[in-house]
């Protein structure tokens, strides 16, 4: 079996599929792996790392994809790109299900079965292979770093020969993966942090990091859908958390937003009318910005400015840290080749509860 790794085109993306140490592993096992040439080297990774881990360098996309049986990328090929995939291989990426009807249309008619790594579902044994876990892992550690550099003061308490100054007070809205890590990050930075979620678990997970956790009445049990995330909530629930947020916010320095639901736009959250109310100089960081964005003033891509607040609205921001986000998204996908890969070949099992939920096309047709 025959992986191909090619050089990712999407703009800003940095980071590679597999990295050296992973095509190591996988080559002890028999797989044969085939990365273009300058595919690793955004991340920190040169083609004599890969060479040296027992890939075949090929020098164009086209000889990468070349008898190619599986191709691992970061982000979904392009209607063009699906054209060089072998007719009857798996690509297995991310696919931005819901906004690529397009490409999907392409994999399906060139015969290709897709994967994609946003269905990864959230159950106990698919967690090694959950990219959205890790790569929001990266988000949150960086948002606050982004976030920091914005904000015209110190994050932490300083005793100074000019005197003490005070610490910066962070926001964090939504207590999942990133969330916890944007906690994480802000404390060590020396922040004051609090943080809100309508989920009554992530209670627990908040304070265990040091960071105080807003209370509201709209936390309860039933605030949390399948697989541990926030469901939807009514337009009752809705303004009470808006309201709770409101009362908090305008006393904030940073805020990082990251409350998504997957399949759907991102809950709003912050109002042009709370962003008026927050201090001058102050700094959001909507980490939602790619799915709608949780704050109504976030442009996708960009920092705006309104009411002497900056608002950034990153896109990309795993791929700034590409080194170890490459990493960490090479180890989820080694971990899902463990469950495809039999006897050396790969198995495509729709019936399979991992595999099923994976499948946006199989067998020349659009599975969802």
């Amino acid at each position: 079996m025959r992986i191909c790794v090619p050089t990712e085109t999407a703009p800003r993306e940095q980071r590679v599929a597999l990295v050296p140490d992973t095509v190591a592993r996988l080559v002890k096992t028999g797989l044969g792996v085939a990365v273009q040439s300058g595919a690793g080297l955004r991340a920190g990774f040169r083609d004599d790392a890969y060479a040296a881990a027992g890939a075949t360098v090929a020098p164009s996309a086209a000889a990468a994809y070349e008898g190619a049986d599986l191709v691992a990328r970061v982000q979904p090929p392009s209607v063009a790109e699906v054209a060089q995939i072998p007719s009857g291989a798996t690509l297995i990426s991310l696919l931005r299900p819901g906004r690529s009807d397009d490409i999907l249309a392409a994999l399906a008619a060139r015969n290709v079965t897709a994967l994609a790594l946003e269905r990864v579902p959230r159950i106990t044994r698919a967690q090694s292979m959950d990219v959205l876990s890790s790569q929001s892992t990266v988000a949150g550690y960086k948002a606050v770093l982004v976030g920091a550099s914005a904000l015209g003061k110190f994050l932490p308490m300083l005793t100074t020969a000019a005197g003490n100054i005070s610490p910066a007070k962070v926001f964090v809205i939504g207590a999942g993966v990133a969330g916890l890590q944007a906690i994480a990050t802000a404390r060590r930075l020396g922040g004051v942090v609090s943080a809100f979620d309508v989920r009554p678990a992530a209670r627990e997970q908040v304070q265990s990091l040091g960071a105080a956790f807003v209370v509201a009445d709209v936390v309860t049990e039933s605030a949390e859908a399948a697989g541990g995330y926030a469901r939807a909530q009514t337009a009752d629930e809705q303004q009470r958390t808006l309201d709770t947020v409101a009362r908090h916010i305008k006393d904030m320095d940073l805020v990082v937003t990251t409350a998504q639901i997957p399949g759907r736009t991102a809950p709003r959250l912050i109002t042009a009318e709370m962003v008026a109310s927050m201090r001058a100089g102050s700094v959001i960081v909507d980490l939602a910005a790619e799915t709608g964005g949780n704050c109504e003033l976030s442009v996708p891509g960009e920092t705006a400015h309104a009411h002497d607040v900056t608002i950034i609205a990153p896109t990309d921001l795993p791929s700034t840290v590409a080194y170890h986000a490459s990493q960490m998204f090479a180890r989820n996908i080694q971990e899902l080749l463990k469950h495809l890969v039999r006897d050396g070949a790969l198995v495509i099992d729709p019936k399979d509860e991992i595999t099923g939920a994976m499948l946006m096309t199989h067998e020349a047709k659009v599975i969802a």
